[in-house]
C-alpha cells in the first residue's frame, strides 16, 4: 500500500508539472503571436534641387539703396549629407553722417548641408545645419564723404565733397555656419529658412577706409569679423534617381 499510494503521489506531482509546462508554453507562443515584424520598402528620391533666395528679391523691390539676387542649390550625396552651395549678386549704398558708398560685387559660396531630421515613410523634409566657405570679388564707389571745420567748431560747419572715386578689384574670403529648414509644400517644391553666422577669413580694403559692406558676407562693423545673414528660398527638386529605403514596423498578428 505504501509503494502504491508514493506511485500515485509521484504520478499527481508530474501530471501537475506536466501541465504547468504546457500552459506556460501555450502562453508564451501566444505572446509571441502577438506582433509580427513587417518591412516596408519606400523610395527615396537623390537629385538636384535649386532655387532662389526670396528675401534678396523682395528687398531690391522695397529698399531704394539695394540691388540682389541669389541662386542656390543642393544634391543630395547620402541619407543624411547634400552637397550644397549659393551663387549672387549685390550692390548696396550706404548713407551715413560722414560718408555715402556703394558697394557692388558677386560672390560664390560652397560647402555641404546635413540632415538631423527623420523623415517619416517617402516625406523629404530638411532641418539642417550648414557648413560654408565663402568668396567674393567686388567694387566700392566713395560717392561722397563730409569734412567737419575744426577751427569753427561752435557752428559745426560740415562741407560735403563728392568724390565719386571707385576701388576695384577687391575680394573677400569668410567662412559660415547655416542652421535652417526645408518643407515639401507641394510635390517636389520646398520652402525653406535659414539663418547664417560668418566669420571674416581675409580682405581687400579700399585705400583710406574699410570696408563697409562685402557682397554675399553682408555689412561689416567696426573692423569686426563676425557678420550675419538670414534667408527665405524657395526651391524646386529635379529627380535623378530613387533609392529604397527599409522601414520595419511591427504590428499585431490576425488571429
Amino acid at each position: 500500500m505504501k509503494i502504491q499510494y508514493m506511485f500515485a503521489y509521484f504520478t499527481k506531482r508530474f501530471a501537475l508539472l506536466l501541465l504547468m509546462f504546457c500552459s506556460f508554453s501555450l502562453q508564451a507562443q501566444q505572446e509571441k503571436k502577438k506582433t509580427v515584424k513587417d518591412t516596408l520598402v519606400y523610395k527615396q528620391k537623390y537629385g538636384l534641387r535649386l532655387g532662389i533666395d526670396a528675401s534678396k528679391i523682395a528687398r531690391t523691390f522695397f529698399e531704394e539703396d539695394y540691388t540682389g539676387f541669389e541662386i542656390m542649390g543642393d544634391y543630395r550625396l547620402t541619407k543624411k549629407i547634400y552637397l550644397a552651395g549659393e551663387i549672387g549678386n549685390e550692390e548696396h549704398t550706404i548713407n551715413n553722417e560722414v560718408l555715402s558708398n556703394t558697394t557692388k560685387g558677386s560672390y560664390f559660396k560652397g560647402g555641404i548641408d546635413l540632415n538631423f531630421y527623420k523623415n517619416w515613410l517617402d516625406m523629404e523634409n530638411m532641418i539642417y545645419v550648414g557648413f560654408r566657405g565663402g568668396a567674393s570679388t567686388f567694387t566700392q564707389t566713395l560717392n561722397s564723404y563730409n569734412i567737419y571745420n575744426v577751427n569753427n567748431q561752435y557752428w559745426n560747419q560740415q562741407y560735403t565733397v563728392e568724390e565719386g572715386a571707385e576701388f576695384d578689384g577687391l575680394t573677400a574670403i569668410w567662412t559660415e555656419i547655416i542652421i535652417g529648414l526645408k518643407a515639401e509644400i507641394f510635390n517636389n517644391f520646398y520652402a525653406g529658412i535659414n539663418g547664417q553666422i560668418k566669420f571674416l577669413l581675409s580682405e581687400t580694403s579700399p585705400e583710406g577706409f574699410e570696408n563697409l559692406y562685402i557682397p554675399g558676407f553682408n555689412r561689416t562693423y567696426d573692423s569686426g569679423r563676425f557678420g550675419t545673414g538670414f534667408g527665405f528660398n524657395l526651391s524646386y527638386l529635379i529627380p535623378i534617381f530613387k533609392k529604397d529605403k527599409l522601414v520595419v514596423q511591427e504590428k499585431e498578428a490576425e488571429k
